[in-house]
């Protein structure tokens, strides 16, 4: 990452997030991913979206949505990490009615989608222990949701069973290496000096979406085809191929 995201104030975010002035406006976002042990391993909630909203309706995901205005903290008036967190505390509650403590979230990853979407969250993700308590959503904006190993939740997917997006994938794959809660929350924690940034270029292969990232051969270009290293997402109808060589 080129800058610090703890230093990003609100003014500053549009060029620190990779803002392109012919793209539809960056909106600072946050999302926690909810960890818990259980007998068969790790377990993430996933929550199904109402197919009736405009933003990945009916899509798998973990809590979060949106930055506001409320969630800048007084001491922090221009620090949208910090915002970031509350949001992410305060999605998690509304969402899902689990309440978890700001300092229990472990940053994991920041996502920029491709400039050829209308709607464009650029998403802090966190990992969180999963605090007690009974999972209740609204039924509206949340339809249901399922406690899930993060494999199996994938396999659904490549069953055609649930639909995602690429950064609620490539975070569910990643979690597959990992056992339990504590596992998952060192692994984040021992990665906080190099954080990965998934900027998100498309190209096509064939016909074929891919999600480029940096490191790619192709992802100045937008070339799937360019010779070189690989960090890419190939969007196949038979199953999503991620590859980084």
């Amino acid at each position: 990452m080129s800058d610090s995201p703890r230093s990003a104030g609100r003014e500053r975010f549009t060029d620190w997030a990779g803002q392109d002035d012919n793209a539809p406006e960056l909106v600072a976002a946050a999302t926690v991913v909810l960890l818990r042990d259980a007998p068969g391993g790790l377990e993430t909630l996933m929550m199904r979206r109402s197919s009736k909203l405009s933003f990945v309706g009916g899509n798998w995901v973990f809590p979060g949505g949106r930055v506001d205005d409320d969630d800048f903290p007084a001491e922090q008036p221009d620090d949208i990490f910090a915002a970031s967190r509350v949001a992410a505390v305060r999605e998690a509650a509304e969402e899902s009615d689990l309440v978890i403590a700001a300092d229990d979230l472990v940053p994991y990853s920041h996502w920029v989608p491709p400039t050829t979407i209308n709607k464009r969250f650029a998403t802090w993700f966190f990992l969180a222990p999963a605090p007690s308590g009974s999972v209740t959503v609204d039924g509206g904006e949340i339809k249901e949701h399922a406690w899930w190993r993060p494999a199996d939740t994938l396999a659904r997917h490549k069953a055609g069973e649930i639909d995602m997006v690429p950064p609620t994938f490539i975070t569910l794959m990643e979690l597959t290496g990992h056992l339990t809660v504590a596992e998952a929350l060192a692994a984040a924690r021992g990665r906080a000096d190099d954080i990965p940034h998934y900027e998100t270029h498309i190209a096509l292969d064939d016909g074929v979406p891919v999600s480029l990232w940096h490191g790619d051969a192709g992802y100045d270009t937008h070339d799937a085809a360019a010779p070189g290293p690989r960090h890419r997402l190939t969007l196949h109808k038979g199953g999503w191929q991620f590859e980084q060589t």
